[in-house]
């Protein structure tokens, strides 16, 4: 990592994160922000090689105000690793995004600026806001976009040949020599889960009703987050609310950018202004 501390002429004390994929996909607009926020502030410009220099940089931090130079997977890795050190709450974070543009998606949803210039701009001259977020069980942060999906269907080939007739025999054997195991439980039709969803305490749907989709998203003002099920018989059920647990047989999600599982529970609560993104500031009226 290299890192260089040019004077500037604001008040600013800035920690620059440049993300290597932004280097690499982009260094036309790395450049132009560094230029910007040097020029603007006392801006650190940390060039991290990887991940763990990402992170390490960003420990150290000291009183600097962290700007990532980045895609939503930048911006997402500084504020899980600043939740996991418990520093999130008293931490303001600002956002060039630097991608492509299907990699910038997360970034323009929650309000941030397109183009190096501009939010270089509002990283320097922006409002801190505070926004909810969602935290589960094993400690994972979603910031705008919580969803089940419904399974893929599975499109893996059939045993044919001496694997089926192996396959056959080895069944035969194992029932001559144990009992049969009890039937399974039914599955849920093609393209659905069978899933118990609680919200606050208060069952929405349980295993006999089976569900082809979830989502949640915190609402940014302070209050619960919208849940929305849809179920195999075409009803949709929504509700709001501030804690959200899902249970059933193995399922996966996928948490903003990111997918996760398979899971047999998880449970997302809504931490209200856990966290502080500069945006544009508000038009005066």
């Amino acid at each position: 990592m290299s890192a260089a501390e040019p004077p500037g002429d604001g008040d600013h004390q800035l920690l620059v994160l440049v993300d290597p994929l932004a280097r690499r996909s982009d260094g036309e607009s790395v450049r132009i922000a560094k230029d910007v926020l040097s020029a603007g502030a006392d801006a650190k410009i940390c060039f991290a090689d990887g991940p763990e220099e990402f992170a390490r940089a960003l420990a150290r931090r000291g009183s600097r105000r962290p700007v990532v130079v980045g895609d939503d997977r930048a911006l997402l890795r500084a504020v899980t690793q600043l939740h996991r050190e418990r520093e999130l709450t008293g931490s303001t974070l600002a956002l060039i995004p630097v991608g492509a543009p299907r990699s910038l998606g997360l970034a323009h949803a929650l309000g941030v600026p397109r183009g190096a210039v501009a939010a270089a701009r509002t990283a320097l001259d922006g409002t801190p806001r505070r926004l909810d977020l969602l935290v589960d069980d094993s400690d994972g942060v979603v910031l705008a976009d919580l969803r089940v999906p419904a399974p893929a269907p599975d499109g893996g080939p059939h045993p044919t040949g001496v694997t089926a007739v192996w396959d056959t025999c080895r069944t035969l054997i194992t029932s001559l020599v144990r009992p049969a195991p009890a039937p399974p439980a039914p599955s849920a039709p093609a393209g659905s889960h069978r899933l118990r969803v609680e919200a606050d305490g208060v069952l929405l749907t349980d295993l006999d009703r089976p569900v082809t989709g979830l989502a949640m998203a915190p609402r940014g003002d302070g209050g619960p987050a919208d849940v929305v099920i849809h179920t195999v018989s075409g009803e949709t059920v929504t509700t709001r609310a501030k804690a959200v647990t899902v249970s059933g047989p193995d399922f996966r999600y996928r948490a903003d950018i990111q997918s996760a599982g398979p899971v047999r529970t998880r449970t997302w609560t809504v931490r209200t202004s856990a966290w502080g993104l500069v945006l544009p500031a508000p038009p005066e009226e």
